[in-house]
């Protein structure tokens, strides 16, 4: 016999919906079954399937240990562990600031991402356990390149994974970027497109007018200054798409700098020579929350965060006589001062 108690990141969802991520591997006419011939109670009585579970509810499988085991489908947790740069942290949610050439999220090379090194991390404070991953896995709700740095937010417990994922798919939190790209560009401005992914080879598309298949984007840049070559660019996504603001901006002459697979060769070569940079600069620097949020992300309301650009990234701000302009536009933006690039005030949170 299996008894589990139903914690808060397990209830609310329906009995059967939980059965099915116990007994994965079941099929489903195993487990209602198995709730007909009292197999499975609920609360020490038989149960339909559909009743709504709460905190504290107790589930009993009379089934035997192989039986369990078998349709678990149980997999060996990935112990992944590294120094997480936490930005924010509460019962319900991390950000956290991504290094360029860390995933997002697990792929199939079975490499570790930062959703094994936030469940790493989370089992080390003894906040999650092997048990409770069975039927609440924590993961990140917004998903950058792997080459991509900055702020990643992610979910501890259900409601704040689902309540995060709605702001997301709403579009009600703004994402602002820093990017270094070729060329100069003098003006702000708000650009659309459309946008196809080739998932062969993992590239995108971007077009002027509608194509079939292809999904529209809208990007919003401001210039920060530039240096006749090249200019430090901050864009805020409107839509969120795949590689939507490397191809975007290589679509409109202005790729990435050491961006290989939308970027000119040239340019980065240049790049690699002088600092041996071997990805493209784009920082997801800012997220800012909407006013007057409910639930357990009202603590977040009107709030934004920031992570600071990478140490190679501002080297190469440095060197490319781009320092005071990303200073006096973050004095301006967020309230950092002026003339330190670790030294913040104002309403914006940071490390």
């Amino acid at each position: 016999m299996k008894q589990f108690v139903i914690e808060e990141n397990e209830a609310g969802q329906r009995f059967d919906k939980y059965l099915a991520k116990l007994l994965k591997e079941a099929p489903k006419s195993f487990f209602y079954k198995m709730l007909r011939k009292k197999n499975i109670t609920l609360n020490g009585k038989k149960a339909a399937g559909n009743e709504k579970l709460s905190k504290g509810d107790e589930v009993r499988l009379f089934i035997s240990d192989d039986t369990f085991a078998k349709f678990a489908g149980e997999r060996a947790v990935l112990k992944a562990v590294c120094k997480l740069d936490i930005l924010y942290e509460d019962e319900d949610i991390l950000l956290i600031n991504k290094p360029a050439g860390m995933l997002s999220q697990p792929s199939y090379s079975g490499e570790a991402s930062l959703v094994e090194y936030v469940i790493g991390y989370l089992m080390e404070k003894g906040e999650v356990t092997e048990e409770s991953l069975r039927t609440f896995r924590p993961s990140v709700c917004n998903r950058l390149d792997r080459n991509t740095s900055g702020i990643v937010a992610a979910g501890k417990s259900l409601s704040g994974l689902q309540e995060l994922s709605a702001l997301f798919h709403d579009r009600a939190i703004h994402k602002d970027y820093l990017c270094l790209v070729q060329g100069v560009i003098k003006n702000e401005n708000y650009i659309k497109g459309y946008l196809h992914k080739d998932e062969k080879c993992n590239k995108v598309i971007v077009y002027d007018s509608k194509k079939e298949d292809a999904l529209p984007i809208e990007t919003y840049y401001t210039p920060w200054g530039d240096n006749f070559r090249s200019t430090l660019l901050k864009v805020r996504l409107i839509t969120g798409r795949t590689h939507q603001i490397r191809a975007h901006l290589a679509g409109i002459g202005h790729p990435l700098a050491g961006d290989g697979k939308y970027g000119k060769e040239a340019f980065n070569k240049s790049l690699r020579q002088k600092y041996s940079l071997r990805h493209q600069l784009l920082h997801a620097y800012r997220l800012e929350f909407p006013e007057q949020l409910h639930g357990k992300l009202q603590r977040l309301s009107g709030r934004s965060f920031i992570a600071e650009v990478p140490e190679q990234f501002f080297y190469i701000i440095q060197k490319e006589q781009l320092e005071e302009n990303y200073h006096e536009n973050l004095e301006r933006d967020m309230g950092i001062c002026k003339n330190d690039h670790h030294c913040g005030a104002g309403g914006d949170d940071r490390k």
